[in-house]
């Protein structure tokens, strides 16, 4: 009796357990078929510039025949159609088309197609109708040849920088700075060649500083801007190092001081003899004629002469 019992009861558990297993598959198999679910193959790719590339969209599932496929753009945070009624529009017209099922092939890619793009399906039939995915695309550009800077000559001692910039290059840049066909590393005292020297490089603005120049420094210097697309460099230029002779610039000043002093003591020598004497005359050097007996003389402003201003008494 008691094994029959324990039988009929590990019986009923198994049953019981066999439609809860259904239960859940069905139910499982209900979801996955009745909503539309969406996958990418990567959603982060990348192209150089005029260059092909496919933004994947992938429908794993869905019921509905003519699902609504809809391609936005995002960039600076606004979106914009680049695929709506099953046409192409905006800046990828005529460089753009939908790949069965969901997915967007862009040609001729230029920097311009960097952004956010998102894939939206809207299935009206499934029990689950809208489902998107967020791919970002990178449109690598090679840099141009960037614009260095480099002093002609630096005396021993002081500070020097140096100068590389390009602003065409994305993603942005890396800078490299090399000595005589020499990479300058990061840190100076990591290679036997350049221990001895003074600097800082920023690799990421591609300034390189030395904050106390030395003889060894001088040399043919450029830079090279790289990214992932390729790499540009500009041609060496040529910065020296000079010792400063305290002794000639010290000899210089001296000659100068004497020189003005010797200027100095000839002026006052032939102010004292007179070989400067200023005659200064005022007037027309107009000598005015004495007066006759009775008669009384005026100028006038106009005439410019003598008038006269009483007749002559007999």
């Amino acid at each position: 009796m008691y094994h029959q019992t324990g039988a009929f009861i590990d019986s009923k558990m198994a049953k019981a357990a066999l439609v809860s297993s259904m239960v859940l598959l069905c139910t499982h198999c209900y979801v996955t078929i009745m909503a539309v679910n969406l996958r990418s193959e990567n959603t982060t790719p990348w192209t150089e510039e005029f260059g092909s590339i496919e933004l994947s969209c992938k429908i794993e599932s869905i019921i509905t025949e003519k699902p609504r496929i809809e391609w936005k753009k995002i960039k600076n945070g606004e979106p914009s159609y680049v695929y709506f009624a099953d046409e192409v529009s905006g800046d990828l017209t005529g460089r753009a088309k939908l790949m069965e099922p969901a997915s967007l092939f862009i040609t001729n890619a230029t920097r311009t197609d960097t952004a956010q793009y998102r894939c939206e399906v809207t299935a009206h039939k499934d029990d689950k109708i809208f489902d998107e995915i967020l791919i970002n695309l990178t449109v690598r550009v090679k840099p141009v040849t960037p614009r260095c800077s480099v002093p002609t000559s630096v005396p021993v001692g002081k500070t020097a920088e140096l100068r590389c910039e390009e602003s065409e290059g994305y993603p942005k840049p890396q800078y490299q700075w090399f000595r005589n066909n020499d990479e300058l590393p990061l840190d100076p005292k990591t290679s036997p060649k350049f221990y001895n020297s003074s600097y800082s490089l920023d690799s990421s603005t591609g300034t390189l500083r030395f904050s106390v120049v030395k003889k060894e420094d001088a040399g043919e210097y450029y830079c090279r801007a790289k990214n992932e697309a390729g790499n540009s460099q500009c041609g060496p230029q040529k910065m020296e190092v000079y010792d400063i002779n305290v002794t000639a610039i010290v000899l210089g000043v001296l000659v100068v001081v004497i020189v003005l002093l010797c200027i100095t003591v000839g002026i006052c020598c032939a102010c004292k003899k007179g070989y400067f004497g200023i005659q200064t005359q005022t007037g027309n050097n107009y000598k005015a004629p004495s007066k006759g007996d009775g008669v009384d003389y005026v100028r006038t402003e106009d005439e410019g002469d003598f008038r006269h201003k009483s007749s002559f008494v007999i």
